[in-house]
């Protein structure tokens, strides 16, 4: 399989998975984002600004590293808020306004989408430092984050039912 293929491949992984995002959130009531319906699991804020964080992560740094203009798209304080292994805290002044977690998720995106039109082939195979999720080589990271954020929807999913609302799927 040559390499345009398998970047085009992982590019519609990705937009898969977000729009499958976007449908189980259209219908949440944004007074619900900071809900933990069930002691000690996420909430749809922290869900949310962890995606925008982990695509920044595997789409963009991973592949080219941290440039300057990157603080545009979030800033460091968001990232340590939404990182792996932080705690989801219900209380929404310890976070960022739901428009701005919808932001940044949107302008990840966004650059992810940009970048990956004119992404340099030949780096497809170059590997990455650990530590790393799934596979150690960058098309690897772009192909676990339509998995990771697949991961994050299933979460999505299941918060929607604990907030009452009827299944996608």
């Amino acid at each position: 399989m040559s390499a345009s293929v398998k970047l085009q491949m992982a590019i519609d992984q990705i937009v898969a998975a977000r729009q499958y995002t976007n449908s189980l959130l259209e219908d949440i009531d944004q007074k619900n984002w900071f809900q933990q319906p069930v002691e000690g699991i996420n909430h749809i804020a922290w869900q949310i600004g962890h995606l925008a964080m982990a695509q920044y992560g595997l789409v963009l740094f991973r592949q080219r590293g941290r440039k300057l203009e990157d603080t545009e798209l979030m800033s460091s304080s968001f990232r340590k808020k939404f990182s792996r292994g932080s705690t989801p805290n219900q209380d929404p002044e310890f976070y960022p306004s739901i428009q701005e977690i919808k932001n940044v998720y949107e302008r990840v995106y966004s650059q992810s989408m940009e970048e990956l039109r004119t992404y340099p082939l030949e780096q497809l195979n170059e590997p990455v430092d650990n530590p790393y999720a799934a596979y150690p080589t960058k098309l690897g990271c772009l192909i676990f984050c339509a998995h990771h954020e697949m991961l994050h929807a299933g979460q999505i999913g299941m918060l929607r039912r604990l907030l009452g609302l009827t299944p996608i799927r």
